[in-house]
């Protein structure tokens, strides 16, 4: 069968070497002529994910049976309009797929359905300051349909959101953009597989986050399992299964993230794809339910085995796992770790790095400037620390002088 994956991408990878090992023709629709996902794709297709018609276009040339993209929000509205037109299987409706790429929608549903979220405001470039009465700050903006933390900022004040206006815009398609109050917090990601409306809860980890104002929220680990999850598990339940039924999520893959701080849980956004911290691989590892083998499937219209995911029991899963999404201070490289030595390890699942030698590594500002992943499991909370201290005494990304780049920011070892 042909398969359409649009983003080639790090993220999407995983899902195109899937896909071939499956016996799929893959094309990849990607606006990098040099996207890695190319290299293992059966076709590459120099278009844009945002691109509606040319996708259209590219379906329609290869005949294709089925349409996907994981790790990333926005492609997700594109997948369910390529789908419709196409007349292909899809998980999710297109007004549901909307819903889930648009702030402005997402965060007017979270207010008319009950679920509760932070103190908001949608304003536009030529705003009055009245328009934020009501409003405490600091404040975080943000583009309405953006990702991977581009836009994004942690404010002080009304001068400073205007200073910082045209730069949001400049990350979106839109003429709006989102203002919500800060909520002092910590971060909860949640995955799981909606079935016929129903939730199946997978996965809920701690999301550790770079702070580097005014740039916010850049995401450097995630832990499983999450120091929330017994306080807070109902509440997360049935917060979770509450969106579900508000956006109309019918089937497939979901990650929510939330906050956890002093007036308990907020949710901060909500997706409909396999995450992007590397999900893809570590979930069948950690739960035994393969959710990129069920997107695949599910995208064809194929039959899928849903017995491992009615089996499982987040409440009961005692491992331990941490994804590292590590940085590197500026500089050229010279030098990286061997992978295949570093996967040797104790507890090492897999690394990679997204810098090869002789690029430049710039400032961190959003997570395109990630250096590389890192996934470390464990056998108890100890034993993932030190797996996690062996393996970044291994890992190594050296400048001209030989000095080792890689940022070890605060939290990055719970």
């Amino acid at each position: 069968m042909k398969l359409l994956v649009l983003g080639g991408g790090s993220c999407q990878v995983n899902a195109i070497k899937r896909a071939k090992e499956k016996g799929h023709t893959v094309i990849v629709s990607d606006y990098y002529p040099d996207a890695p996902g190319k290299e293992f794709a059966d076709i590459g297709e120099l278009v844009s994910t945002f691109d509606l018609k040319s996708n259209i276009t590219v379906g329609k040339k290869y005949q294709i049976d089925g349409v996907l993209t994981t790790g990333t929000d926005q492609p997700v509205y594109t997948v369910a309009r390529v789908a419709e037109e196409l007349d292909l299987p899809c998980l999710i409706e297109v007004a549901t797929a909307k819903a889930v790429t648009n702030k402005k929608i997402m965060k007017n549903l979270f207010k008319a359905k009950g679920i509760p979220t932070v103190n908001y405001r949608i304003i536009k470039e030529d705003f009055s300051d009245s328009e934020l009465d009501g409003l405490g700050f600091p404040v975080v903006v943000k583009p309405l349909d953006s990702q991977g933390q581009r836009g994004v900022y942690l404010l002080g004040s009304v001068q400073e959101i205007r200073s910082y206006f045209a730069d949001v815009l400049a990350f979106s398609r839109e003429k709006e953009i989102l203002v919500e109050e800060y909520y002092q917090s910590e971060e909860i990601t949640i995955s799981g597989w909606v079935k016929a409306g129903r939730l199946y809860l997978l996965t809920v980890t701690d999301r550790v986050t770079l702070q580097n104002p005014p740039h916010i929220g850049i995401c450097i680990a995630h832990f499983f399992p999450s120091r929330h999850l017994k306080k807070y598990y109902s509440q997360i339940e049935q917060v979770s299964s509450k969106i579900v039924e508000g956006f109309k999520i019918k089937n497939g893959p979901i990650y929510f993230q939330m906050l956890v701080g002093n007036d308990g849980l907020m949710v901060n956004e909500v997706a409909c794809r396999i995450g992007g911290a590397y999900e893809d691989v570590f979930l069948p590892d950690l739960t035994g339910v393969d959710i990129l083998d069920m997107l695949i499937d599910s995208s064809l219209g194929l039959a899928v085995d849903l017995i491992p995911l009615k089996t499982y029991r987040l409440a009961a899963n005692k491992k331990w796992l941490s994804v590292q999404l590590f940085f590197a201070r500026s500089g050229r490289v010279k030098g990286l770790s061997n992978l295949e030595r570093l996967k040797e390890l104790p507890g090492v699942i897999t690394a990679g790095f997204n810098f090869k030698r002789g690029d430049q590594i710039g400032q961190i500002k959003n997570a395109t400037q990630r250096a590389g992943y890192l996934l470390v499991k464990g056998q108890d909370r100890e034993n993932l620390r030190e797996n996690l201290q062996q393996a970044f005494a291994h890992l190594r990304i050296c400048d001209q002088e030989g000095k080792n780049l890689i940022i070890r920011p605060r939290g990055w070892l719970r």
